[in-house]
């Protein structure tokens, strides 16, 4: 037997015996194994399988953090949503108590839209220079300042320079948190988790509408978040179902695909409210059409929340932060979100205005900005599902 038998047959004999050592996946794991007296290839497979394992673990380590994160700065648009949604179910009280006219509570109600602006303009280089976390505990400042304002108010002047720090703070944090939530969360995650942002801010709205109908307006405001009805506060209900809803759409079915359903939906239900309105204006009130009229107007707004909360509401603020490139974040996510304040607040200013010239009119107009948008969405908005940041910005080169 020449030396080459030997060595081969040593070999052949090594690997029968660490054959054997090898074992069946335990428990239909799909995890080999060997015994602890394997060397050689046992020694590298058993190394390879630690490395894979440790890899496993940090993704999900890394994926659970991404999520706890996401839920603690959601934290902030809850405050977002509060100041949004107290102005409605304190109307009454804040103008009985403080005499104010109805025009003075509609500045006061936009003055949060102004603040906003400014936090807008800011929001971008704060976060660039104190860092994302930091931006968020400067905004929380204003916000606590500002219900304290609104909450002592002996007249108009303190209630509106509590209404401007709230406004100033919300401004920073719906640029903000958006952005960090994308730069944190997992590519397969990216989508739902930065729909938690107007899923807590619809949240915030609902215990403004909740609390409202129980509690006096300035203990309402130290709450941070006084009387309405239940109907306002079912409106609430539904616009916070259907965001939850999109949170888990949204990496499913696409960004793209939910905005072009979203502002379908929203155009078409303003046209049937407008319909509905005109239509009322025209027949004699209590009659059977004019109550037709009456419901049908009521089951398209809130089918215009439902179709808003699947998709504009939630979905521009993803996209948002997933296409800006990082040299160009701040300044253009400041502007971007300065110009989504800014249309707030012409719309706070005019609805009003409107309504009183015309019901149907109104609509009808809204319903024209609707079809607008739906036309930019199918021309110009790319899909981002599945996507790397890195992938989403080189598509823009």
């Amino acid at each position: 037997m020449s030396f080459r038998d030997q060595e081969s047959g040593g070999e052949d004999g090594g690997r029968s015996s660490s054959a054997s050592d090898l074992r069946k996946p335990l428990l239909n794991t799909g995890s080999w194994y060997r015994m602890p007296t394997a060397g050689g290839m046992g020694s590298r497979q058993s190394s390879l399988m630690e490395r894979l394992g440790s890899s496993t673990f940090s993704l999900r380590d890394a994926q659970v953090s991404a999520v706890l994160c996401t839920l603690i700065v959601a934290l902030g648009p809850i405050q977002f949503g509060f100041t949004c949604g107290y102005s409605s179910p304190t109307q009454d009280a804040i103008i009985s108590d403080l005499g104010l006219t109805l025009s003075e509570f509609s500045l006061f109600g936009s003055l949060s839209n102004v603040g906003a602006m400014v936090g807008a303009i800011a929001s971008g280089q704060i976060a660039e220079y104190i860092g994302r976390k930091g931006s968020l505990m400067i905004a929380a400042i204003p916000n606590v300042i500002g219900w304290l304002a609104i909450s002592f108010a002996r007249d108009s002047s303190f209630l509106f320079m509590g209404r401007l720090l709230e406004g100033f703070g919300v401004g920073v944090i719906s640029y903000t948190v958006p952005v960090y939530i994308a730069e944190i969360a997992p590519q397969d995650q990216r989508g739902a988790l930065g729909a938690v942002n107007q899923l807590s801010v619809t949240i915030g709205i609902l215990l403004a509408y909740l609390f409202g109908m129980f509690v006096p307006w300035r203990i309402l405001a130290v709450l941070g978040i006084t009387n309405s009805n239940l109907a306002t506060f079912g409106l609430g209900v539904v616009q916070v179902v259907a965001t939850g809803v999109t949170t888990w759409l949204t990496d499913k079915a696409g960004r793209r695909l939910l905005l072009i359903i979203s502002t379908t939906g929203m155009t078409i239900t303003l046209v049937v409210v407008s319909v509905s309105f005109f239509v009322k204006d025209n027949v004699t009130a209590g009659s059977h059409l004019y109550s037709v009229m009456s419901m049908l107007s009521l089951a398209g707004l809130v089918a215009f929340v439902i179709a808003f909360s699947l998709g504009l509401g939630a979905i521009p603020w993803i996209i948002m932060s997933e296409i800006l490139p990082v040299n160009i974040k701040s300044l253009a996510g400041s502007v971007a979100t300065l110009a989504n304040w800014l249309t707030a607040w012409a719309i706070t200013m005019t609805a009003s205005l409107m309504l009183n010239w015309s019901n149907g009119g109104t609509f009808a107009i809204y319903a024209a900005v609707c079809t607008m948008t739906l036309v930019f969405v199918c021309l110009c908005v790319p899909e981002t599902k599945g996507r790397t940041l890195e992938e989403i910005a080189f598509s823009f080169r």
